[in-house]
């Protein structure tokens, strides 16, 4: 899919089958990247066919998080 720039969009993510577990003052991090290469084929940021292109563009990735945009991660727990 691709994005117009400045515009908001919804992401849902499915880690699959992870889990993991956290003792007191363990943290986690959130990255926010335009690829995961090998778990899927590069993405080279410039809408062409996935897998046929050799040159990219830098893309950059924003997270809005305000009261319109209510971004959030989303960690069940599980006894």
């Amino acid at each position: 899919m691709l994005l117009t720039p400045h515009e908001g969009a919804e992401f849902v993510v499915d880690l699959s089958a992870t889990a993991n577990t956290f003792f007191a003052g363990h943290r986690i991090r959130v990255a926010v990247t335009s690829s995961s290469f090998p778990r899927f084929d590069r993405n080279l940021n410039t809408g062409g066919p996935f897998g046929l292109e050799s040159a990219g563009q830098a893309a950059t990735n924003t997270i809005f998080h305000d009261s319109v945009h209510p971004s959030h991660v989303l960690l069940p727990v599980l006894e």
